[in-house]
């Protein structure tokens, strides 16, 4: 039987796998030349973000590559989504370790498809390299809105609610359940709190339709408190959450049941890619209309302040005690 196919050079990876992807845009001329063009509608700006994944810090070395690449896909689109952009096109960067086989390389590529296709992107151009580290994913995703229109995390107003959209803490719990954690968890609550950290859920079709309302965004990456934490720096405010009001999945609520202590996780375990934003009570209603046309929950779970620092009160009214506050890169 014959082994795993190689990896073949470097263009003929890009001609067979990448190429492919890129073919609906016109401006990347079949991959072939060293930049690409990209033509944006009159009135509208181009939103311009880059995250990138390492192996074995945003993603498991057995991670199956078609999940690590919607992940490398979605956490862009996330950015976008906070902005109030609409996804349009990425630029993708791979360094890849010494043996990776063609075959796992297919089924990056296969992942990429679908979600590019999924949230109407298309790939532009990229660079491909080999090294002795560890896999990295670079992207970087372009969005368009009607210029001047676009959401920052500055903008927050002592009185404002601060809301979240879907839920929090799942992506965090998955995390601990794929190294081993949380071994009593139920197989479907199991299998759904790694879906969350594998498949994270970007809302770009709420985003859109908070330009206008809310007066500061940002997407949840780093850990709710630190995330909240950045937006009321930017802002120069404060911020009150309660942990009873947080969104919670029946999985979570079932962890926090057996272990409460966990509640830490969920503050500041980080990866959820929802949507934390700060909008005064006389829009929400408009938030809550625009939300439930698009199926996506938005909870309020605060309000903003004057003063600094974000504050989370526990049971009993009592402040709970945040360590870490969330992720930190260094």
């Amino acid at each position: 039987m014959p082994g795993p196919e190689a990896l073949p050079d470097e263009f003929a990876l890009i001609a067979r796998l990448f190429a492919p992807l890129a073919k609906d845009a016109p401006g990347a001329y079949g991959l072939l030349d060293d930049a690409a063009t990209i033509a944006v509608p009159p009135g509208d700006e181009l939103v311009v973000t880059k995250d990138l994944i390492v192996e074995g810090v945003h993603f498991l070395p057995n991670d199956p590559p078609d999940l690590v690449a919607r992940k490398l896909i979605r956490v862009n689109v996330s950015d976008l989504a906070a902005k109030g952009a609409t996804p349009l096109a990425y630029l993708l960067g791979v360094v890849l370790p010494r043996g990776v086989t063609f075959d796992w390389m297919k089924r990056f590529a296969n992942g990429l498809a679908a979600d590019q296709a999924r949230y109407g992107m298309t790939l532009i151009g990229g660079d491909t390299t080999a090294s002795d580290g560890p896999a990295v994913f670079s992207l970087t995703a372009f969005g368009t809105l009607p210029r001047g229109s676009i959401m920052r995390r500055g903008g927050a107003q002592a009185g404002d609610l601060v809301c979240l959209s879907g839920t929090v803490g799942d992506a965090a719990l998955g995390l601990k359940v794929l190294k081993g954690e949380l071994p009593w968890l139920d197989e479907a609550s199991r299998a759904g709190l790694i879906a969350r950290y594998q498949v994270p859920e970007p809302r770009p079709e709420l985003g859109v339709h908070l330009r206008g309302l809310a007066h500061a965004v940002l997407d949840v990456s780093d850990g709710l408190v630190a995330d909240l934490g950045h937006l009321c720096e930017v802002s120069k405010v404060g911020a009150e959450i309660e942990a009873a009001l947080l969104p919670l999945s029946s999985a979570t609520q079932a962890v926090l049941s057996r272990e409460p202590t966990q509640i830490g996780t969920v503050l500041t375990g980080g990866d959820d890619y929802e949507i934390l934003f700060a909008v005064p009570p006389s829009a929400f209603p408009a938030v809550q209309s625009a939300a439930a046309s698009r199926r996506v929950p938005v909870t309020v779970i605060g309000r903003v302040s004057d003063g600094a620092g974000v504050r989370v009160i526990g049971p009993g009214g009592m402040p709970l005690a945040v360590k870490g506050g969330g992720f930190r890169h260094f």
